[in-house]
């Protein structure tokens, strides 16, 4: 095996879109040469335009380019990067890619492949942590084998119960079980969806909580054992089981409650053989905790840790990677202000959230005081039908929760999106809701709360879209209008005054 090298001086990032942006312009900050790879359907895309080289690696599916390892690590030697930041999604928790960068001498920004395997299955995880001592739901450590033996446990845990895949997640795999009568079916279904969906059929059951809050810590580890976490986030907005509003902190969490979870979560990261930057999930019920699962990179909501604590996520990785200590305890560690984080994607809303990809005709963040946005497109640009649809992360910043939300709401407010239907209008709606605004809220919210009905337009706005579209049709009229001296004929007065 090639030594690893102990400083990094070209990194190649395996993404794209905002997130590879995100780490580009960290590298550029220390001085860190540049290397983005792309596929087809990215050639013009802004990561290439930022990086320093950019290396076509295929065509437009991922599986033919971003997934690819072998062109990932030609890449990385044909251009001298000794380093490869995965990002999240595509190849971040691949324990055999994490593997195949240290064959190559390449510094893999990322924790151990041990540790990527081990927390990525989740029925060995779920082994862990009990011996660990970390709370967790009541279920399965193994995968279920025999259908009446499963069905007999599901019984003992008693309905509803979850059978979910044990390697995957985004809700791939995943069946609530409200009744005994429904189990065989669902169990083959979540069988048959997980084979196809990651290879592996394995499942495993544990019980389902109807309200539960999504609170998840952010953790950090270096190579010299020591491990902190950055406080937590609450993820519980969400839709098809993924989430779409985070905030930091969790309104409902008491100092006492936050310093036991954060304990547990870091119990579960020294358990693992972990380095660098993770997040250790949690299922809040009642007042109970239990965990759910550990994901092994850096996450999409990292942006509202950094804002109540300061820290870049990013440079930490990178030192932590190149084998310097964290340089903080976690009595050195503290929160200002609260955080929250609107995904925008490219989804129409109204159809239950589908994507909806297509030329971003225009687009205008919105800025000021206390306002970051993520983003992995410009105006003019194209969100792409074979990637998620994500056009960009807008978080806020203020010293409370309150006006952190009033502030959201102002920022989305600003947000001027044309081309794609966007998931702004529900995150204004969110923001709104007394359930939200009150921290009265879990999983469910979605369903509880939101219809599509919900964002029909106002008198007023259906009057302006309605005058927009007719200036629109003058506008073609006028192209269209017959030539004289030279110039087309107008055909309304508004065209002549333009003119």
């Amino acid at each position: 095996m090639t030594p690893l090298p102990t400083s990094i001086r070209t990194l190649l990032v395996a993404n794209r879109g905002e997130i590879a942006i995100r780490v580009l312009r960290t590298c550029r900050e220390r001085g860190i040469r540049t290397v983005a790879v792309y596929s087809e359907a990215d050639a013009s895309a802004l990561h290439v335009r930022m990086a320093d080289v950019a290396v076509p690696v295929g065509p437009a599916p991922s599986s033919q380019s971003y997934l690819v390892q072998e062109r990932i690590l030609e890449a990385a030697k044909a251009t001298g990067a000794d380093a490869i930041h995965p990002g999240y999604g595509f190849l971040s928790e691949n324990a055999a890619f994490a593997e195949a960068c240290a064959e190559a001498g390449i510094l893999f920004v990322g924790p151990p492949p041990e540790a990527i395997r081990t927390m990525g299955d989740k029925t060995e995880a779920r082994l862990l942590m009990q011996q660990a001592n970390v709370p967790m739901a009541p279920g399965t450590t193994d995968a279920v084998q025999d259908e009446a033996e499963a069905e007999r446990i599901a019984a003992e845990i008693g309905y509803p119960v979850l059978v979910k895949a044990a390697a995957g997640g985004g809700g791939k795999g995943m069946r609530v079980v409200e009744r005994a009568d429904e189990f065989q079916s669902a169990l083959r279904g979540a069988q048959s969806e997980a084979l196809s969906a990651f290879g592996d059929g394995r499942v495993f059951i544990e019980k389902f909580f109807t309200q539960p809050r999504h609170i998840e810590f952010q953790v950090f580890a270096d190579t010299h054992g020591n491990a902190v976490h950055l406080f937590e986030r609450e993820c519980s907005i969400q839709r098809r089981h993924q989430k779409v509003i985070e905030e930091a902190p969790s309104a409902i969490l008491t100092p006492e409650l936050r310093a036991e979870m954060g304990a547990a979560a870091v119990k579960a990261t020294l358990a693992c053989g972990y380095v660098g930057a993770g997040t250790v999930e949690f299922l809040f019920d009642e007042g109970q905790y239990y965990f759910l699962e550990m994901n092994t990179r850096l996450q999409v909501e990292h942006p509202v840790t950094e804002a109540i604590t300061g820290l870049d996520l990013v440079a930490e990785q990178l030192r932590v990677a190149e084998g310097e200590p964290l340089g903080y305890t976690q009595d050195d560690l503290t929160m200002h202000g609260h955080a929250i984080e609107s995904r925008v994607y490219a989804e129409d809303v109204k159809a239950g959230f589908l994507p909806a990809p297509g030329p971003l005709l225009r687009h205008r963040p919105p800025s000021g005081f206390g306002v970051r946005v993520d983003a992995g497109v410009e105006e003019g640009d194209t969100v792409p039908v074979h990637y998620d649809p994500m056009i960009s992360k807008l978080s806020t910043w203020a010293p409370t929760r309150e006006a952190a939300i009033a502030r959201m709401d102002r920022a989305l407010a600003e947000y001027d999106i044309a081309g794609v239907e966007t998931t702004i209008p529900f995150c204004r709606f969110v923001m709104q809701h007394e359930a939200f605004r009150s921290g009265d809220f879990n999983t469910s919210f979605v369903g509880k709360h939101f219809t599509p009905d919900a964002l029909a337009p106002d008198a007023e706005t259906q009057r302006v879209a309605a005058l927009a579209v007719g200036l629109l049709n003058f506008e073609e009229a006028n192209a269209s209008a017959p030539v004289l001296n030279g110039h087309h004929a107008p055909v309304s007065r508004w065209a002549q005054r333009r003119r």
